[in-house]
Order: C-alpha cells, then structure tokens, then sequence
C-alpha cells in the first residue's frame, strides 16, 4: 500500500521534466538560429596578399564552423596614414556610424596597425566583444578579454636557403620601400642579418625611387643575390602593390631574387623559407571559431605560430640553372612542369600494356606458327613414309600375286602336261582293257567301263581346275568372253542351282593383261563367296566400259553380312583389296545381314587408245 504514492510521484516527475524541457525548446532553438556577427580589421590595403588570401578563406572557415549562420564584415585601415591622429579620430567614427546597433560576437585583428587602433579605440566601440588578433611580433597585445596568435617573421631562414643554391655567396642586396611598414620590416631584417657578417656583405637597396631601383637590378655583380622584403611605397612616394612591384623588380634583376612570404612564389622569386599565409589565417580562424562557440577569449592562451616551410620555384631553379641536388632536404618545390612520364603516364603505362600483350600475342602466335611447321613437317614426313610404305606393300603385294599366278601357272601346266597325260593314258589303257574277250562274263569289261567313266570325269576336274588356275586362253578371248565362260561354268554346274546374269557395256576388246587378269580374278573370287558363303540364288554381274576407266558391278540376293565386322579378316575380301590396289583400282562393298550385297569395282584402264568392242 506503501508503494503507491512513490509510485505517482515517479510517475509525475518525467511529466514535469517533459514540461520544462519544452518549455525551453524555443530558446533553445532560437539560440541554435541566431547568427553571428563577426568584424575583421585589415592593417593592409584589400590588394596585399593577406588581404585577398584571409578574404578567400576566413568567411568559408568561418561560416562551415558556424553552419552557414555568419554574418561576415570586413575593414582596411590605411597604414601610411594612421599616424595621423585625424585619420585615427575619422576612422573610428566611421565604424561607429556604420556598424551602430550591431554588436559583434568577435573583432579580428590582422597585424599590428589594427591591434593598436584597438587598443585605443577599443572601449568606444566594441567595450564587451572578445578580439581574436594576429600579431607579426613576439610581443603579446595588451587587450582585455583577447587571445590570439603571434608570428614574428625569420628572415634569416631564407638566407640560409639561399646559401645552400649559391654555395660562393658572397653580397645580398636587400629590397625595401620608403612608407611606414616597409622600413618597420626592414629593421626586424637588419637586425637579423648581423649574425651572418661580415661572411656576407647586405647592401640594402631602401626607399630608392623604382628607375633607379631598376638601373641598381640590372647590373649585380655574381655571386649575389637579391632579397625582396616590401615594397608599398618607393622613394619617389609612388604607391604600389607589393606583389606587382615584384613582378616588375625581379624582371629587371641580373640575379636571382629570394623573399620570406608564400605569397611571393609564383612572381619572380626562386624562393626561401616562407611563411605560410594561407595556414597563419586557418589557424587564427581555428581560435575565432573557438570564441564563437562560448570559450571565453581570455581563458586560450596566446600561441606563437612556426609554419614556416621552404619552398622553391621550379621554374626559377631552371631560369637561373640552380641545381635541384642543392636544396635543403624537405624543399617543397611548386610549379614542376610534368615530365613525359608525369604528363603520359595513363597512355605510357596503356600503350606498353598494350605493346606487351601484342609481343605476347605475336610470340604466342610465332611459337604456335613454329610447332605447326614442325607438325605440318613431320606430317609430311609422315606421309612420305606412308606413302614409301604403301608403295612397297603394293609392290610387294603384286609380287606376290604375280609369283601366285605364276604358281599356279606351274600348277595348271604339270596338271595338263603330265597328270592329264598320265589320265589319258590311263583311260586308253582301260580301253584296251575292256576290248578284251577273256572275261566270259563280262565283269572285267564291267569294272573297266566304270573305271573309264571315273577317269573320264577325273581328267574333266582336272581341266577345269587348271582352267581356274590359270586361264590361259584370258589373253585370247579377252575379259567379256573369259566372264561369259566363267559364267556358264558356275551356272552349269552339276552342283549348283544359282542363276548367274552378266551384262556387259562398251568394254574394251583388248585390255591390258593385268586389268584383265585382275577383274577376272575378283569376279572369280566374289561368285565363288556369293554362292558358298552368301548362299545367293539370283547373282547378276555388269561391267561397263568408260574412256578411263572399267567399272564392274555384282549384285547377290545372299544373306548378306556385316562389312565393317568381315573388312580385313576375310581372305577373299583381302585378297580382292589388294589385287585392286596392286593396278590403282577400288574396292566398294554395300551389304547388311539379310539384305544381300553389291559390290562396286573401279579399275583404271592403263593404255591410252583402246577398240570397244561391237
């Protein structure tokens, strides 16, 4: 029961923070909004360069810090006549009339006439505003309620840099105007140019009017240089431009001109040990932003600035053929025109990538062209001997079917000469023998008579085996009439019931003996495996004559076979191959199981002139 009241309490007390935090959120949003006002007070004219460069960089510095909530004034107090105290009362009343009502958040003094119009001028008309200031001395500014930066200007530095380009130094003749500021900074240099005497002689060319400033330039001995400090106003009380003024005085200059600002690179100087001007106003914008967001000016402590850097002309180095080798280590050198690999280095680097992948290319290309020739050679090589080998196997193969017609031609002539005279004989024999009258019961004459008829159909066999074996009147009656015989013989045979057709087309009446030998023999051969391996009943031949060649064509209704299984193991197949390509002829065989054959003969005929016949 206890825990209740807590309870509501707790409750309430996130609805009283939500009332007063929303309370406060139009003041705190009016605060986020409000701008801020911010006064910069130049002791420079609005041409000198840290005029232009803090213009350039302070407002954008500013206004980025501040989220685009600035609003940015700016005034130049004219130096050469601020010792006038009329000019001092009248600028101060300027400022007064033209910035009434509007109070500034920060004043920015830039060098030292602007922080001593504010040191006197300050509690009429900015008596509460914080001053950020920056000050070319190591002296602080005696302000209330300030903090700033100070960077007394080292013009011994460049002299240093200058020495070690010109290591036979011996005179530097120092530059500087007539008005107020320039003989200020001329002091500070004289000051610091004591430390190198008497090694150097400084012979300062001050408040002399600009032609004889010029007619001075053109005519330095060697081995010196010229050091350019300001310049606004010269001898003849001409105002200038300090940078213009240098641009025109080192134009003139028979010998290199060195200065001390950054702002000077880029006009005519080799170089030196700069001051940075654009890093001093980002620093002295770092502190203003600082201020502008609530830390109190007099709680950051005053800082001495060193962003002194070396920088050197390229251009300048290559004007006055000053070695690159010389400069102090760390030299930052402006200005490098790009050389061919700087300003081509995308096409270089492109190009050789290019060139590289071509050469790969070509070499590639130029191995592969290489080992093809090599292949296409020992292909080459390889056919010669194929076509070595083939020609002897070719010869060879028609040796031996010669020494096999030969053979059989033996054969055929001791079968007719000797084994058929012997059977004649025989059969005379038997003959007499049965002429006889002794065998009164006829059996001897019986005997003879059977013994006669069997040698009768022996010597027929015999005949007609040496007939096959060697044909001998193939030369005699040609190759139409050897088919139409063989023809007859296989169609009337005792043992055999196969139809055999042969037709024939202007072929040939003479033909060369191999031609005729050959086809005769693969007729032979092909009738012979149609009717005991085929098992043909119907075999019909043609044979057609063309002026190069003779082709022959046999047909069978046997039970086929497969070609591709039988090519090469069977004998008669082979045997006709090699006949064929013994002559140049071909070979083709068509067939399938069940489907019968064909087979197609192409024989060239080798004599030119040959009769057909009717």
């Amino acid at each position: 029961m206890e825990c209740s009241p807590v309870g509501a309490r707790q409750s309430r007390l996130p609805t009283a923070t939500l009332t007063v935090l929303l309370l406060c959120l139009p003041g705190v949003a009016q605060a986020q909004d409000v701008q801020r006002n911010v006064l910069v007070l130049y002791s420079t004219g609005r041409d000198a360069a840290i005029s232009l460069t803090s213009e350039r960089e302070l407002p954008r510095i500013l206004d980025n810090g501040l989220d685009r909530r600035l609003d940015y004034h700016s005034e130049y107090i004219d130096a050469g006549r601020f010792p006038d105290p009329a000019y001092q009362t009248g600028f101060r009343d300027f400022l007064r009339v033209k910035y009434a009502g509007i109070r500034f958040d920060v004043v920015i003094a830039i060098l030292d006439v602007s922080i001593q119009f504010l040191e006197k001028y300050r509690a009429e008309l900015f008596p509460d505003t914080p001053v950020v200031f920056f000050a070319r001395s190591q002296v602080a500014p005696r302000l209330s309620n300030a903090t700033g930066l100070t960077g007394e200007v080292d013009f011994s530095q460049t002299v240093t840099f200058a020495r070690a380009l010109h290591p036979d130094l011996s005179q530097v003749f120092v530059v500087s105007g007539a008005g107020a500021r320039d003989k200020a900074l001329e002091r500070q240099a004289r000051e610091q140019f004591r430390q190198f005497e008497p090694q150097l002689n400084f012979i300062y060319l001050s408040g002399l009017p600009t032609g004889q400033l010029e007619d001075r330039l053109a005519a330095l001995p060697a081995n010196s240089i010229v050091y350019y400090l300001l310049v606004y106003e010269d001898g003849a009380g001409a105002l200038f431009q300090p940078l213009e003024y240098l641009d025109r005085i080192a134009a003139r200059a028979n010998r290199p001109t060195y200065s001390w600002v950054d702002s000077t690179i880029g006009h005519g100087v080799v170089g030196g040990t700069m001051q940075r001007v654009e890093a001093e106003i980002g620093a002295i914008a770092n502190v203003a932003l600082r201020v502008l967001s609530g830390d109190p000016a007099a709680g950051i402590p005053v800082t001495r600035l060193n962003l002194d850097v070396a920088q050197v002309d390229w251009r300048q180095l290559r004007r006055w053929g000053l070695s690159e080798g010389r400069l102090p280590v760390g030299t930052q050198i402006l200005f490098r025109e790009p050389g061919m690999w700087q300003r081509f280095k995308g096409y270089i680097v492109g190009a050789s990538a290019i060139l590289l992948a071509q050469t790969a290319l070509i070499i590639g290309l130029l191995v592969q062209a290489a080992r093809r020739r090599r292949a296409e050679a020992e292909v080459h090589r390889s056919q010669e001997e194929l076509q070595r080998n083939s020609e002897r196997i070719r010869d060879l193969g028609g040796r031996l079917l010669n020494a096999q017609e030969v053979e059989r031609s033996r054969l055929a002539r001791e079968l007719h000469d000797d084994v058929g005279q012997q059977m004649a004989l025989l059969a005379l024999d038997l003959q007499t023998l049965s002429a006889f009258d002794q065998d009164p019961d006829g059996e001897a004459e019986k005997l003879a008579r059977e013994a006669l008829a069997r040698t009768e159909t022996i010597a027929k066999t015999l005949h007609d085996l040496s007939h096959r074996l060697h044909p001998a009147r193939l030369r005699l009656i040609g190759l139409v009439s050897a088919l139409n015989g063989l023809q007859r013989e296989l169609s009337h045979s005792e043992k055999s019931d196969v139809v055999i057709t042969f037709t024939h087309e202007d072929v040939p009446a003479t033909l060369p003996h191999e031609l005729t030998l050959c086809i005769f023999r693969v007729v032979q051969e092909a009738l012979q495996n149609a009717v005991r391996h085929g098992r043909a009943k119907t075999i019909s031949m043609h044979v057609k004559g063309r002026p190069s060649d003779l082709a022959l064509t046999i047909v069978d209704d046997g039970v086929g076979f497969d070609v591709k299984d039988k090519w090469g193991t069977g004998l008669g197949l082979v045997s006709m191959t090699e006949r064929l390509e013994s002559i140049g002829g071909t070979l083709a065989v068509h067939s399938s199981p069940g489907a019968g054959s064909c087979i197609e003969v192409r024989a060239p005929i080798a004599f030119g002139h040959v009769t057909h016949s009717v």
